[in-house]
């Protein structure tokens, strides 16, 4: 990468936490649906919930649930994400940029390269909540906390790969929002809230092969201990597959000629 080409893409994601600086609201709101459904399921079902996976108060539940939520906190984020490139390409701007002598795929990366430095500074907070109402994770050694961290990390860049496309494609801000509300269904309905052997027999290969279940096991197994298998290079085989088609999705989507 050249310095030019750096230079554009420095100033890029200048541009992008300046907006989400600014413009805050919008983040905060995406970052509260984890936070509350944490407390949510926490203080008013962690009781009930924790007996279903065999545990002995709500206690358990959060540890069951926080590496979830923070594969969840990921999703909402990259929402946000969607919502600025469309506002870029509804709002003239993008054709602004064409017109100046900047790096084509700078405006990409920017908005790429703030969304994942904001999601993991949400999964952050969250983690920072969970860990107030008692989460633990007394076994995780340092390399393995690093190992939950670089996941996150890869995780975060696959799903705003996606939520690029998503908001390239999408005529307005509010189709856009729309568009990328399976980036936080989809955590709904896998391993995050309850056990997959818990869900009805027709409904469980649904949970099973989808993203975020090897994602939230792999998880567990780096902070908690539990299992692993093979879900580790599951995350990253779909974490990989994931970045690579956003990013050749959007990607093409971005450098077609505006009629």
């Amino acid at each position: 990468m050249s310095t030019h080409t750096l230079r554009d893409c420095t100033t890029m994601l200048r541009r992008n936490l300046l907006h989400a600086r600014r413009y805050p609201s919008l983040t905060l709101n995406l970052l509260l649906t984890p936070v509350m459904l944490l407390l949510l399921f926490v203080y008013v079902f962690g009781d009930v919930m924790s007996t279903g996976i065999g545990g002995a108060d709500r206690t358990d539940y959060i540890a069951y649930l926080l590496p979830g939520l923070l594969l969840m906190t990921i999703g909402s984020t990259t929402i946000g994400t969607a919502v600025s490139v469309s506002n870029d390409m509804t709002e003239g701007i993008i054709a602004r940029f064409r017109t100046m002598n900047i790096h084509r795929g700078s405006v990409l990366i920017g908005h790429v390269t703030g969304s994942v430095l904001q999601s993991v500074a949400s999964v952050i907070l969250v983690a920072a909540v969970g860990a107030a109402i008692g989460f633990r994770s007394t076994n995780a050694t340092p390399l393995e906390w690093l190992a939950a961290l670089g996941l996150l990390t890869l995780f975060a860049l696959a799903l705003t790969w996606i939520a690029v496309g998503m908001g390239l494609v999408s005529p307005n801000a509010e189709a856009a929002s729309n568009n990328a509300i399976p980036l936080i269904f989809l955590p709904l309905i896998s391993s995050a809230f309850v056990p997959i052997h818990s869900m009805p027999g027709w409904f469980q290969p649904i949970a099973q092969y989808q993203p975020f279940t090897p994602a939230t096991e792999t998880l567990r197994g780096l902070l908690l201990g539990t299992h692993i298998g093979n879900n580790g290079w599951l995350t990253i085989t779909w974490s990989l597959a994931l970045t690579t088609l956003g990013y050749r999705w959007s990607t093409t989507i971005y450098n077609r000629d505006p009629k």
